[in-house]
């Protein structure tokens, strides 16, 4: 198998350099890259079969260049590469629209086999948006419709609808809430949930005449399509 083309972007020199060289070695043409802004440039102007994606990198983090290629349509495979190994991390990688995720430190031949695979298979464009009824989120591009009307909403709002969107039709507590949308390290009173969703309401909900996030009394509330039960 000839070699491919990798956009390798790590901040850490050292193991830049010793990937780097083993993928040479092996016949793959590799660039190197040691922040996010660097990264999405030269995702933008180059072909790559892979890119190998560090998450902590000193301006943006991998998670966020990775949703702003897929927001831009570039759906050259992406492999995470982290020390956070955490499986709130993963999803947030795969979430962010990353094909694999692989974790510090790690053998060089896993490496290396993850990456052939995600290269052998190529670009594949897939839709990113969730959909309940009538309401549309991009978590890639960060966006949301009701109908054909675009919902501007602050990140924190943004985070619990997705949640919500991610388990429809499902009765969801305030703590399930916080985890998803605040994290697992998350300090905030269970109670701040109930201010994000009568935010949410007046978003999404009362401009346009429906009821889809519902109150489930003294268990929490879950997200309908708004179709009569």
């Amino acid at each position: 198998m000839g070699g491919v083309r990798v956009l390798l972007v790590e901040d850490e020199a050292k193991l830049a350099a010793l990937v780097a060289r083993g993928l040479t070695e092996r016949g793959d043409v590799v660039d190197v890259v040691g922040t996010g802004t660097e990264a999405l440039g030269s995702a933008r102007s180059g072909t790559y079969d892979v890119v190998l994606l560090d998450v902590r990198l000193p301006d943006l983090e991998g998670f966020e260049v990775c949703r702003r290629l897929r927001a831009e349509r570039n759906w050259t495979p992406v492999l995470m590469l982290t020390a956070r190994a955490a499986v709130a991390d993963r999803i947030t990688g795969l979430d962010s629209g990353a094909d694999d995720y692989l974790a510090k430190p790690f053998a060089f031949q896993e490496l290396l086999a993850r990456m052939r695979a995600l290269a052998r298979r190529g670009p594949v464009p897939r839709p990113t948006d969730l959909e309940v009824g009538d309401l549309r989120l991009d978590p890639a591009g960060r966006r949301v419709r009701r109908g054909d009307v675009e919902v501007s909403l602050s990140l924190r709002e943004f985070s619990l609808l997705e949640a919500f969107m991610r388990h429809p039709d499902q009765v969801l507590t305030r703590e399930q809430l916080l985890h998803l949308a605040w994290g697992s390290d998350h300090e905030v009173a269970s109670n701040v949930v109930d201010v994000y969703v009568r935010y949410l309401r007046a978003k999404v909900d009362r401009p346009f005449g429906v009821t889809t996030l519902q109150t489930v009394r003294g268990a929490g509330y879950r997200l309908t399509d708004g179709t009569p039960g």
